[in-house]
């Protein structure tokens, strides 16, 4: 492969071995998206071949009901029909008779593809400086731009002809011929570069000997420096111009991931080599394939950097854990994507338990477990374990969903990053079944055998051990530990849903028993029904205890005896969960009890969401005293609903132990100004957290003078940059923020001093313009003056001079990944939405532009979603859709989707101006064919359509010819088929799609001449109904005379059937006294009892009529 100087064209030519598997092998099915194909030989014969890419264009005819459930079923079947896993590809090759024919006596097939790229949309990215000088000194390069979860809809057909499937593993021989000045770095080792005769260009050629499925194949070329690691010389890092600095400090811990990981698997490293490219406009931050990831360039930076750090780290450690599960071990299915996703997140998470500490991983694990119990009771389940079979039942397992699980190119985005938490929280339930012992021991025995699966060297039916199945995983697990975990997967892999609790108890004095009653919701969208054990803590005088409770069909009270016996004035020392004993104020609790607090499954070993009602003084203790992060985020969380003095000082408490955690003492900064906004009558002294801050942070002689910035503490960096953000958000009785709170963030922000401090303040600098912008209330109109900077607000005043002059210095003095910059606009948008200056978006429209650093213009683009919400504007929301189509940058486009799904201009619930045919026409068009290079993108563009119309037809839309039609058989008037009503996310309805306009997989059922080249190309004409599209992209071919005239009787009959049946219709409306509007659901949908046929079989033979064919699909429109 070469590319043509970078100018966003690549030439390529793909060498396949093939070894028959079955007898008369006569076609070879390909992906291939966007590349021109120019020729393909077979064992050195010409061979002819047929492009069809049913998904550049879903629903073929044009559309008018604008049906979500239409074209997600349309899409699905699309998809199907070139899934590789499934035997299909757009690419479709026919071998030449004289080498099929000779049966068993055939070995091997090598097949010869030339293609070229140009102007790609996807797969590869291209990225050219707009400045002067060669390619090199500007920096252009060009990378595959499919990031580690935009890898599972399986892009690279979009950049090369292949089989683009997990399962379908090869050895690669891989060369790139690129100008004399770049480096083209790719998977494997590099044995050689040969320069050209006038030195001009050089080929690197590359080998993996070890079996690779082509989506973990990548490329990048650009004028890179290179860095061998100082540790371990097989790893290499590849960075752009004057940035190797960041580099070296970036990457100097690598080798401690790789000495960890290969310490708890106990297993090498499986690549002989490792290499580490930093790109520009990378579409996600890190993305993996065999021996090689692909970051980006935003992750560097220098040793002045508090903030990115961990994050850069994490980075690294989950493209490591990929290069073990994911790029050496690929997947079976589709269905079995979770088990390589949760074990590469759960050795992840250990190294993150190792490196930052069990509290910051305890945190991690709470976080991730939050965040899917939000998204299923809120979406709906998320199914890990798909099983799909000819049932309508079955076929869709997530009827709650607007879109299809069943290939990872119609997933939501959000879906999908849901589903990677999901698999490694399951993946550590297993863990608490088996031991972390066993489970290591698992993941140990994988490697091993797909270790020497991968040296046998052409035995294909050996490399079977490199891919893994849920069942061959649950097979190890069983083999290894002797346990069967067969109910755990029935419940959290094969089911979809979470457990929502709800608990509430009482002390018997009498028994000494403690009733605790646990009850379910398993009716809420999301939810499942839990049957199994809990565990149960509970603190007492004497200790604490743990109990394990059998939750069962019906029970919901459980008996738990006390050990302890109620005490009232003996001092004693209460012995605490991890043996520590400490000395508690006892006057607030029950006099009669000896509980202190309780917890439900305090091991997260259930995927839940627990309401447990305690009393407030439980929650302190709760807070003050139990060692456990989680449980501490759990009291914070509850003390919330308790704004009382002893709320307070528990908290105040918090924020004054160095030794909490400091997520923690982050966490109660926030919840201490709720509780004083809620006791705002009543609160007694300075305002929360003031005098804390000022103890800690200022000067002793001075106190509203900030000390001298000195991060060398970490945890006391990270409260001081909270505190501020947090105090900005009190409130007055008035519901303004305190006068001496915005004055002391004012002067924190004038007396700040960064020349002594080793590390950059730009982070704190830019929450103390948070601070700023959490200060502001809504302003006062009076008679509804206009706001102008001329009469603002005095304070107000102050606010909007710090913020310019913050915006002005970043300018001459960029900060770090300009962190300032987006603090500012974040500011000015919500000066502007609580009125104290006029709404204007040119100021984030100017920032949006390209050129500006990615986090500057998600900002922008954030603001202008806003304004678009608020004012309703039609002008913004059509420029924030032109960006969508034509901005440069992919991550950019994906973000503006998904910020006006978060928050829409208007929804399906809503009237809106906004919402009108011309839009439903743009969006409709879009996810129809405009996005057809960015999977992503289109399912993107579905959930935005979901949102703003919801499934049916949108309401905006006029009724479209032929609303209702006339049915004789029925003796009544129904609604047009084309017009579906909406009956549930997810219905399984007869589309043109389903019944095989799309079925490129039919061909095997027709006698297809491709003798020729020309003739190929005239059976697409033909019999794929493409008569306009090319054979290839960009090579158009002219249409034949007799297939317009044909064209032309079919638009003559279908006027004539339409004049037909509108006579009918009126005919029927005078013999009628009443017509039924709507009639059964069955009708609506077209379905009439007959038997639906399958997507793949072949439609039973029809009168030998031409024209005949035609009438079903001209009379029902393209819903039937």
């Amino acid at each position: 492969m070469s590319n043509e100087d970078l100018y966003h064209k690549v030439v390529g030519y793909v060498e396949l071995t093939i070894f028959p598997t079955v007898v008369n092998l006569n076609r070879i099915k390909l992906n291939s998206k966007q590349c021109r194909i120019y020729r393909v030989r077979v064992n050195d014969l010409e061979a002819p071949f047929l492009y069809n890419d049913p998904t550049l264009e879903v629903c073929h005819h044009e559309s008018k009901q604008r049906n979500l459930n239409y074209f997600s079923s349309a899409y699905t079947a699309a998809v199907s029909a070139v899934d590789p896993d499934a035997g299909h590809g757009e690419l479709v090759i026919k071998v030449p008779s004289e080498l099929w024919k000779q049966g068993d006596d055939l070995k091997v097939l090598k097949v010869y593809i030339e293609f070229s790229l140009d102007q790609p949309k996807g797969g590869l990215h291209f990225v050219v400086p707009d400045v002067e000088g060669s390619m090199a000194e500007r920096g252009a390069h060009v990378f595959g731009s499919c990031d580690e979860k935009m890898k599972i809809f399986s892009c690279h057909r979009f950049w090369f002809p292949c089989v683009d499937s997990y399962s379908e593993l090869c050895t690669w021989k891989l060369e790139f011929t690129v100008d004399a000045s770049m480096v083209a770095v790719s998977c494997g080792d590099l044995v050689e570069t040969i320069y050209t005769h006038d030195m001009r260009k050089k080929t690197f050629h590359y080998i993996l000997p070890i079996p690779t499925a082509a989506p973990n194949i990548s490329l990048a070329v650009g004028p890179f420096e290179i860095l061998v690691d100082p540790y371990m010389h097989e790893v290499t890092h590849f960075c752009l111009p004057q940035l190797l600095p960041l580099l070296k400090h970036s990457m100097s811990f690598l080798h401690e991931i790789f000495e960890f990981y290969e310490e708890i698997l106990t297993c090498r490293y499986p690549y002989s080599c490792f290499k580490t490219v930093f790109v520009d406009e990378a579409y996600v931050q890190v993305s993996s394939y065999a021996s090689m990831s692909i970051f980006s360039t935003n992750l560097l930076h220098s040793a002045m950097i508090i903030d990115q750090t961990p994050q850069t780290r994490r980075c690294l450690a989950q493209a490591l854990a990929q290069q073990f599960f994911g790029c050496f071990i690929s997947r079976m299915s589709w269905a079995d994507e979770w088990v390589l996703k949760g074990i590469s997140g759960y050795i992840y998470g250990l190294y993150l338990k190792k490196t930052f500490g069990v509290n910051e991983y305890r945190h991690w694990i709470k976080q991730e477990l939050d965040k899917i119990v939000e998204y299923e009771l809120k979406m709906g389940g998320v199914l890990l374990h798909p099983t799909f079979s000819g049932g309508k039942e079955k076929d869709n397992p997530t009827p709650h969903l607007h879109f299809s699980i069943k290939h990872p190119h119609t997933l939501s985005w959000e879906y999908y990053k849901m589903f990677q938490c999901k698999a490694h929280l399951v993946m550590r339930l297993i863990e608490n079944r088996i031991s972390m012992e066993f489970m290591l021991q698992v993941f140990n025995k994988l490697l091993s055998l797909a270790s020497t699966a991968s040296s046998q060297k052409y035995q294909s039916h050996m490399w079977s051990q490199m891919l893994l199945s849920t069942h061959a995983f649950l097979k190890s697990i069983s083999n290894v530990s002797g346990k069967d975990i067969g109910p755990l997967i029935k419940q959290w892999v094969d089911q979809s849903g979470v457990v929502k609790f709800f608990g509430s108890f009482a002390f018997n004095r009498k028994r000494n028993v403690l009733e605790l009653e646990i009850r379910q919701d398993y009716t809420s969208s999301g939810t499942q029904k839990y049957v199994g054990p809990i565990k149960v803590t509970v603190q007492e005088l004497d200790g604490s205890f743990n109990h394990m409770l059998q939750i069962e069909e019906n029970s919901l009270k459980h008996d738990i005896p006390c050990h302890s016996k109620s005490r009232r004035n003996k001092k004693k020392k209460i012995p605490l969960m991890n043996g520590e004993e400490v000395d508690m104020d006892l006057s607030a609790m029950d006099a009669d009890s000896p509980l202190l607090w309780i917890r439900i499954d305090p091991d997260m070993s259930i995927l839940r969401k627990v309401e447990f009602e305690q009393a407030d003084f439980m929650w302190q203790y709760q807070l003050r005293y139990e060692r456990d992060v989680v449980a501490q985020e759990e009291a914070i969380s509850a003390l919330e609903k308790f704004p009382t003095p002893a709320s307070r000082l528990a908290l105040t408490d918090i924020l004054e132990q160095e030794q909490c955690f400091y997520k923690v003492r982050m966490q109660a900064c926030f919840c201490l100004a709720k509780i004083a906004n809620a006791m705002v009558s009543t609160w007694q002294g300075p305002p929360a957290m003031k005098s804390l801050f000022t103890r800690m942070f200022c000067c002793k002689s001075c106190p509203n003078i900030v000390k001298t910035n000195n991060f060398i503490n970490f945890q006391s960096y990270f409260l001081q940059k909270t505190m501020p953000v947090a105090m900005a958000l009190l409130r007055d009785v008035q519901n303004l923020c305190p006068k001496d709170v915005l004055n002391f963030i004012l002067d924190l922000i004038k007396y700040n001093d960064n020349r002594k401090n080793k590390f950059s303040d730009n982070y704190y600098r830019a929450d103390l313009i948070e601070a700023l912008t959490n200060s502001l209330t809504p302003a006062i109109s009076i008679n509804n003056e206009v706001r102008t900077v001329d009469n603002l607000n005095a304070d107000v005043r102050l606010i909007l001079e710090e913020i310019t002059r913050f915006l002005n210095m970043e300018k001459l003095l960029p900060s770090f990944r300009n962190t300032i910059t987006v603090s500012c606009l974040r500011a000015i948008r919500q000066l502007q939405k609580n009125g104290h200056i006029p709404s204007d978006p040119s100021l984030f429209k100017s920032y949006a532009q390209y050129g500006h650093f990615v986090d500057v213009r998600i900002a922008a683009l954030e603001a202008l979603v806003d304004y678009t919400r608020v004012e309703r504007s039609s002008g913004e929301l059509q420029w924030l859709l032109s960006m969508v189509q034509n901005d440069p940058v992919h991550y950019v486009r994906h973000k503006i989707l998904g910020l006006l799904c978060k928050n829409p201009p208007f929804t399906k619930t809503t009237d809106s101006a906004l919402c009108n045919e011309a839009l439903v026409d743009q969006l409709w068009k879009f996810m129809n064919s405009g996005a057809s290079h960015d999977w992503r993108l289109r399912c993107d563009a579905v959930n935005l359509y979901y949102m703003l119309f919801g499934l049916t037809r949108p309401s905006c839309l006029p009724l479209p010819e032929l609303g209702l039609v006339l049915n004789l058989k029925e003796k009544k008037a129904v609604l047009n088929p084309t017009i579906k009503p909406e009956l549930g996310v997810g219905a399984v309805m007869d589309t043109p799609a389903s019944i095989g306009i799309h079925g490129f997989n039919t061909m095997e059922d027709e006698d297809i001449d491709m003798e020729t080249v020309h003739d190929s190309q005239a059976f697409i004409h033909h019999h794929l109904n493409l008569l306009e599209r090319p054979s290839t992209p960009g090579k158009h071919t002219h249409t034949h005379t007799h297939t317009h005239t044909h064209t032309h009787y079919i638009h003559v009959l279908k006027t004539l059937l339409i004049q037909f049946s509108a006579i009918l219709f009126i005919w029927h409306q005078i013999t009628t006294t009443v017509i039924s509007m709507y009639g059964p659901y069955e009708q609506a949908l077209g379905n009439s009892g007959k038997e639906k046929l399958p997507f793949n079989r072949k439609k039973p033979a029809k009168p030998a009529s031409g024209r005949g064919t035609h009438l079903p699909q001209l009379v029902g429109g393209e819903g039937d």
